[in-house]
Parts: structure tokens; C-alpha cells; sequence
């Protein structure tokens, strides 16, 4: 097991939900805490109730925690509209090919009650991955430092 796969598998243990961690991790990397985002990240989780999926919702969040702005005196990075397409795009490629689409549903089955973490396991992973990939090719420090 490697690092990130113990901190997901750490983080599942706690109750937390897929774009919860997805934002857990960002702020990790950025040695920032935000309890109210963190919970605000909970209404995604599971498709918010049957929608697309809540690991690509939340990986979007997160390259908007690097790129969008954040107060009256900051303005959205002009990558990150490209940054989310690139997001998009793969995320629906990723998800069709291995589950028949993107939504939460589909990917769980229609019965499912809580994620299922061997595969939303897999899904974080690697989602998690390519937008850490996104980041750095479009000049971001995924720790935040100039």
C-alpha cells in the first residue's frame, strides 16, 4: 500500500466522502485546514443523491482551490477553465470505459447505500493523480509555494 492509497484508506475509516478527501488532501498540501469547506464538501459526495459522480465534482473543487478566486481583489486564474475541460473529458473517457458512465449510480449500482472503497478506492486514486498531473502542467505548486 502505497501513501496515498493509506491516506484514502485513512480518511475513509473516518467517515469523510469522496470529495471530502479530494479537498482533505489539497488543503494537506497546501498545510492548510478549513473545516466548513471540508463539511460543505460532503453535500457532493455520492453523486449529491444520484448526479455525477462526487470524486470528479470534488477534483474539480480542488483545482478550483488553486485556480478560482477566493475574494474581491483576486480574479480566476485564465487556466482554469482549460484545467477543468482536461479534467472533464478524462474523467468521462476514465469512468465510460471501466463503468458505462460517470454518474454515481451506474458506477455503484443502483443499490448502493455508502461507497464501495475498492472501487471508489481505485476511482480517487487515480482521479486524485491526474489533477495533481493538471496542476503542475499548468503551472500550479500543488504545496502552494512560489
Amino acid at each position: 500500500m502505497n501513501d496515498l492509497s493509506f491516506k484514502l484508506f485513512e480518511l475513509s475509516a473516518k467517515g469523510y466522502g469522496c470529495s471530502q478527501i479530494l479537498i482533505l488532501l489539497g488543503l494537506d498540501h497546501l498545510e492548510k485546514e478549513n473545516p466548513d469547506l471540508v463539511r460543505a464538501m460532503a453535500g457532493i459526495c455520492m453523486g449529491n443523491g444520484g448526479g455525477v459522480c462526487g470524486v470528479l465534482s470534488g477534483a474539480a473543487c480542488l483545482l478550483a482551490l488553486y485556480s478560482g478566486k477566493g475574494g474581491d481583489l483576486e480574479t480566476e486564474n485564465q487556466a482554469m477553465p482549460v484545467m477543468l475541460e482536461t479534467l472533464n473529458d478524462w474523467f468521462r473517457e476514465y469512468t465510460t470505459e471501466r463503468y458505462g458512465s460517470l454518474r454515481c449510480e451506474t458506477i455503484m449500482g443502483e443499490a448502493a447505500s455508502a461507497p464501495d472503497m475498492d472501487r471508489c478506492g481505485e476511482i480517487l486514486t487515480d482521479t486524485y493523480e491526474k489533477v495533481m498531473e493538471i496542476l503542475i502542467s499548468n503551472g500550479f505548486d500543488p504545496a502552494g509555494e512560489s
